[in-house]
């Protein structure tokens, strides 16, 4: 009996770069592209609705980026895994999706096999790095065990994000069904425990952490 096609969501905002991944995904016998969406919104409601085995999850998209999006499926699909994509080769992009729980990370100027390789081994539930980012994680990891950002629980790193893209108290609560109270609540033991005093300050520690782009 024939295997199983590795069925593929693609999510990026940039249809090039969507119908470049497409063209070699699709001349894989073992692999089935479902679609294309383009910004982490999109790919949440299409990961719940068409259950793939992969998503290529762009780092940093409009609307939604990849990091939050990643941990909204890791949440909702745990059955569905994320191959994280980015032009960026930055450790804090890789950090933070990969604490998302994305399962690998490939820089979009990877050659056709290490995609193809990067796609397998993250459907058998391997982890994958492109080489060339491998060092930073690891440098960044040993520079980062401190991170003041450890200090807060995964909600915590939620909100904080939801607040730095200019979301008022009561969109988040409604965003994470939650009470205002309970959002007030979480704002309030974020900046104490980052020790940050304003909103421009959570904004910018949102950033350097890369959970905004």
């Amino acid at each position: 009996m024939a295997e199983k096609a590795i069925r593929i969501l693609i999510a990026d905002d940039h249809a090039v770069v969507r119908n470049g991944f497409r063209r070699i995904l699709e001349a894989q016998w073992d692999l089935e592209v479902l679609g294309e969406v383009s910004n982490g919104r999109e790919a949440v409601e299409a990961v719940l609705e068409q259950q793939p085995d992969v998503v290529l999850m762009d780092v940093t998209m409009p609307e939604l980026n990849g990091i939050e999006a990643t941990r909204r499926i890791v949440r909702d699909a745990p059955k569905v895994r994320v191959l994280a994509l980015s032009m960026h080769k930055d450790a804090v992009y890789v950090r933070e999706i990969l604490r998302a729980g994305a399962k690998g990370y490939l820089l979009k100027d990877s050659d056709e096999k290490q995609l193809l390789a990067a796609v397998r081994a993250v459907a058998m539930g391997q982890a994958f790095l492109s080489p060339e980012v491998s060092d930073a994680v690891l440098d960044d990891y040993r520079k980062h065990v401190t991170n003041p950002i450890d200090l807060l629980s995964s909600r915590e790193r939620e909100v904080l994000q939801l607040i730095a893209e200019s979301k008022t108290n009561k969109e988040i609560a409604t965003m994470l069904s939650l009470s205002v109270y309970t959002v007030e609540a979480h704002r309030g033991r974020i900046m104490e425990k980052l020790n940050l005093h304003s909103i421009g300050e959570l904004v910018r520690f949102a950033m350097r952490n890369g959970l905004i782009d």
